[in-house]
């Protein structure tokens, strides 16, 4: 059998569902101690920091 082609909504809740799930990984709070800490070196931190030194420098 062939592979099946998506129809155009289940394409669309393919896509949303994706993005949402993406979405709530990156808007999470992160706790100190919980086991989702951010580790070190992570991308976000370093757009702190870069936004900090910015900042620093105006």
């Amino acid at each position: 059998m062939g592979v099946t082609r998506l129809k155009r909504k289940d394409r669309r809740n393919k896509t949303t569902s994706r993005l949402e799930v993406q979405f709530l990984k990156l808007a999470t709070n992160i706790e100190l101690g919980s086991r989702s800490a951010e580790k070190k070196g992570n991308q976000i931190q370093k757009n702190n920091e870069a936004l900090a030194k910015a900042a620093a420098s105006n």
